[in-house]
C-alpha cells in the first residue's frame, strides 16, 4: 500500500474494464477514486494498491477511506473493440520487438537499434508492420539491401502488426496482475507487454 503524498505521484495507473471484463482504458488514481465514490465500480481484481483516506464524519467521527485496486470493472455498455492500425514509429517498433535485434537476438537500447525492411524498399518492400523489424546497426549494415535468403539472415520472428494494446500500453508502469490480465484478454504473446 502506498502511504505518502510522494507515493501518490508514482502511483500505478489503474486498468479500467467494462462489466464484461474487456480492457477499456488506463485511469489515474484520482479518476479511479471518482468512480469508486460514484459507486460505478462493480468488481475488482487483485489486492488494493492504494488506500485513500478522507476526512472525519461529523456524525460518528470516523475517518473515511477507500481501497483502490489495480484492476476495476465499471458499469457501462459493452462495446466491441475497434480495430485500429497503430502508427509505425521506431519507438513502437522497438517496443513490439522488445528492444531485441531480430537478426542476432541481442537486446539493445533504443539508440542502438534501427528499422530494417525485411524486403528492402529498394527491392519493392513496403514500410509497414509486416515488413519491418528492429535490428542493431551491425546487423542492418550487414544485411544491407539484400533479401533475407541472399544475406542468409532471417528474422527470428515473423513481423506482424501489433495490437493497439501492445503499442499503447507497452512500457507503462503497470501492476503484474494488469499485464497478465491484458495479455490473456488480448491473447498477447508472453513478454510483449
Amino acid at each position: 500500500m502506498l502511504a505518502t503524498l510522494a507515493d501518490f505521484e508514482r502511483a500505478p495507473r489503474i486498468l479500467r474494464l467494462n462489466v464484461a471484463g474487456q480492457p477499456v482504458e488506463w485511469l489515474s488514481w484520482q479518476d479511479a477514486v471518482c468512480l469508486y465514490a460514484r459507486e460505478l465500480v462493480v468488481w475488482t481484481l487483485g489486492e488494493a494498491v492504494l488506500e485513500i483516506r478522507g476526512g472525519q464524519s461529523r456524525f460518528d467521527g470516523s475517518q473515511s477511506h477507500m481501497d483502490i485496486h489495480s484492476i476495476i470493472a465499471c458499469e457501462g455498455r459493452v462495446v466491441p473493440p475497434v480495430r485500429h492500425i497503430p502508427p509505425l514509429t521506431n519507438q513502437a517498433l522497438f517496443r513490439r520487438d522488445r528492444n531485441i535485434c531480430l537478426y542476432c537476438g541481442d537486446e539493445h537500447l533504443d539508440r542502438e537499434l534501427t528499422r530494417d525492411h525485411v524486403v528492402p524498399r529498394s527491392r519493392g518492400g513496403s514500410d509497414d508492420w509486416e515488413n519491418v523489424v528492429a535490428a542493431c546497426r551491425r546487423c542492418n549494415h550487414r544485411k544491407g539491401d539484400r533479401l533475407p535468403w541472399e544475406a542468409g539472415m532471417y528474422p527470428r520472428n515473423t513481423p506482424k502488426e501489433p495490437t493497439m494494446v501492445q503499442v499503447a500500453w507497452a512500457g507503462r508502469l503497470t501492476h503484474p496482475l494488469q499485464r497478465e490480465y491484458v495479455a490473456a484478454w488480448h491473447k498477447v504473446p508472453e513478454g510483449a507487454l
